[in-house]
């Protein structure tokens, strides 16, 4: 069931002719003017597919209402509600609170998923929330959560996640975690033994000289002509 956005319905009661008299056995005209429903604030309309549990909504519901009365109940909200949530209804909830804008609020049911133990380090999501904090320019955020990502030892270097999150880091201009994302990167592998993408590295290079990182993105290109020249010359 797709999460309800708030509707408002316009009940109108019957309005009676007037042009023709009432008799007894006459039978009555009615008409009815049309109701309408629809959201009652400014929210865009929920992404086709989208599923959240009764679970999942009232979770959302609670940690923005906490947020919204007394922040300094936020902690004792999230133990109660996103303690309980499965995993599937913890991301839905996280994904949700996205989308309304709730940075604040993800950036701590995020948390949550991250101290969960079947967590596996997903960079799609990581990709969604540096977009949803460079919507609020919460810039410093941004920086934390990739200096927070770098205390991983590795990073899943064929996580379709990863270019998504390298794009998100560029159209928000932050060229210092952009770097910081590249170093993991080789750390982790990338661009040995084939573990390397070709669009991943045009991205990269490309958003690496824009913010005047020449150096690394001669190092990328450099590095990558060599992985495809081997690649070929081993067909």
């Amino acid at each position: 069931m797709a999460f309800p956005l708030r509707s408002r319905l316009s009940l109108f009661a019957p309005h009676f002719s007037s042009t023709q008299p009432i008799h007894s056995n006459a039978t009555t005209r009615r008409s009815f003017l049309p109701v309408r429903c629809g959201p009652r604030d400014k929210r865009g309309p929920l992404l086709k597919g989208r599923v959240l549990s009764t679970e999942a909504i009232q979770a959302v519901q609670a940690l923005k209402r906490a947020q919204r009365t007394d922040p300094s109940k936020l902690d004792d909200v999230l133990s109660k509600t996103v303690g309980r949530l499965i995993k599937s209804d913890l991301i839905a909830a996280f994904d949700e609170l996205l989308r309304q804008d709730h940075c604040q609020v993800a950036l701590r049911v995020f948390s949550a998923v991250r101290s969960e133990p079947w967590d596996k380090t997903d960079l799609g999501l990581y990709a969604d929330l540096v977009s949803a904090l460079a919507r609020k320019g919460m810039t410093e955020d941004i920086d934390r959560l990739i200096r927070d990502l770098e205390g991983e030892s590795v990073i899943p270097c064929d996580d379709k996640g990863l270019v998504r999150l390298v794009k998100a880091l560029i159209a928000a201009g932050r060229a210092e975690s952009t770097v910081r994302i590249y170093g993991l990167m080789k750390r982790s592998g990338w661009g040995c033994s084939g573990a390397a993408d070709e669009y991943v590295a045009k991205v990269l290079s490309k958003g690496l000289r824009r913010f005047g990182e020449g150096r690394l993105a001669d190092e990328i290109d450099l590095e990558i002509g060599k992985l495809f020249r081997g690649i070929m010359e081993n067909v």
